[in-house]
């Protein structure tokens, strides 16, 4: 009986392994890589499309799917209100420790969101980053854009935002509107 056991778990574990492999290459966007020395000078991240689009001057480089925070498509007002700043911001740094493949810093809170917080009574929020999926879940792939579940920031899948870490240079503009 127990032998018989065993091969069960051992077949249902063999199935869930290649359930798991099989999602993780086909739930991946297959993308061209963008070319060798390619550097975006700004970024224009359109909530209400989900759509985050690379421009080098005018030239559009890439667009790519995204999700936000999963508080709504409204503008950011406070911290913890898991909403998705909109305005004009830049990147100002990037962290390869973080609980997400890779993260690019969102300059956000500036002046103006700081003022309406404070008038407000409020905490106006900060770490809001471009990132990719959680830490262990990159197989999840474009799955994860199915629904918006960051506490505020921009998620896309780990191959794109590794090719975002590459391509995008602290200092960036990006734009972040309904």
């Amino acid at each position: 009986m127990a032998k018989r056991l065993f091969k069960i778990g051992g077949g249902v574990a063999l199935f869930l392994i290649g359930v798991v492999l099989s999602a993780h290459f086909v739930l991946q966007p297959q993308i061209t890589p963008l070319p060798t020395g390619t550097a975006a000078t700004h970024i224009v991240v359109e909530k209400s499309k989900h759509l985050l689009t690379l421009y080098d001057g005018d030239a559009l480089l890439r667009s790519y799917p995204v999700s936000f925070g999963r508080g709504g498509l409204g503008a950011k007002q406070r911290e913890g209100d898991q909403l998705t700043p909109e305005g004009q911001y830049k990147i100002s740094g990037r962290n390869l420790r973080s609980r997400y493949h890779l993260s690019l810093r969102i300059s956000y809170p500036d002046a103006a969101d700081q003022k309406r917080a404070t008038e407000n009574g409020v905490s106006a929020g900060s770490d809001i980053m471009l990132h990719g999926l959680r830490n262990g879940l990159g197989w999840l792939g474009i799955a994860q854009r199915q629904l918006d579940w960051t506490q505020g920031c921009i998620a896309l899948t780990n191959p794109e935002i590794e090719e975002l870490w590459r391509v995008v240079p602290d200092g960036t503009a990006i734009e972040i509107k309904a």
